[in-house]
């Protein structure tokens, strides 16, 4: 019986697109070093906005249209919502904004963050590969104990090391908002459980509304993977239409580590 050796060359390439597609790789091997997060001595919390344009990069995807991402003091005609927002536009299109940062696993603590969602992706579905898209994303990178990776984790480590020089992260967790699932409920991706999604928000009833949350990062790492979470070390935010071949549009606030 024939086996395909999955680090051939023409295996490889194959395995270079779809390996980024898992929206994971790009979260670590940043070029730059870990933002500096300035202390908020009134709430004793770390905080850093979009606005600092230089900790943040776009990670494009082979072969597809990049999502635009700006500044934009110009939210929707009657919402009122932080100054120096971050249009996100993807028209059948796919990229991130990401930053490196290090918080070690005992000094982690909550995430703030927010968004204003206009309309959902009718035909999203986070859980299927061929319907994965969402409006908004905040997404985050953990390091781990990769000798636990499955055979399968493991080969993609592996692929993910020599298509970028770099591993992937142990774990990856995603905050999103889903058309149909109820909050609180967790999504594993089709291509690996080393990412999940937490649901934060659910259907229509949020949107043109800007959305606030506070999140505890330990207890969403520990419910969605069921263990606890090394080090984070990076974060990013992304919006993408491309498996839908649709067309969004959503604003995110400044980001806060308490």
């Amino acid at each position: 019986m024939h086996r395909t050796n999955p680090f051939s060359a023409p295996h490889l390439g194959r395995c270079a697109l779809w390996l980024l597609s898992l929206g994971s790789v790009w979260l670590v091997g940043c070029a730059t070093k870990p933002v500096p997060l300035a202390v908020d001595g009134q709430h004793s919390s770390y905080t850093w906005s979009i606005q600092q344009q230089a900790a943040w990069q776009e990670m494009p995807f082979p072969g597809k249209v990049r999502t635009s991402y700006r500044l934009d003091a110009l939210a929707p005609p009657g919402t009122l919502g932080p100054q120096g927002a971050l249009r996100a536009e993807a028209q059948s299109s796919v990229s991130m904004l990401r930053t490196p940062v290090r918080v070690e696993a005992d000094a982690l603590g909550h995430i703030a963050f927010s968004w204003l969602v206009p309309a959902l992706i009718p035909d999203a579905d986070m859980a299927l590969r061929e319907r994965d898209d969402s409006t908004v994303r905040l997404v985050m990178a953990f390091e781990g104990d990769r000798s636990q990776f499955s055979a399968k984790d493991a080969t993609l480590n592996e692929l993910a090391r020599l298509v970028t020089g770099e591993e992937m992260p142990y774990a990856t967790l995603m905050y999103v908002w889903c058309n149909q699932r109820p909050v609180g409920s967790v999504i594993k991706n089709a291509r690996t459980d080393r990412i999940r999604k937490v649901v934060v928000e659910s259907g229509p009833q949020g949107l043109l509304k800007w959305r606030t949350y506070e999140r505890n990062i330990r207890a969403d790492f520990e419910h969605a993977f069921g263990e606890s979470p090394g080090a984070l070390v990076a974060i990013g935010l992304m919006t993408d239409s491309d498996n839908t071949r649709s067309g969004t549009v959503a604003w995110y606030g400044p980001i806060g580590l308490r």
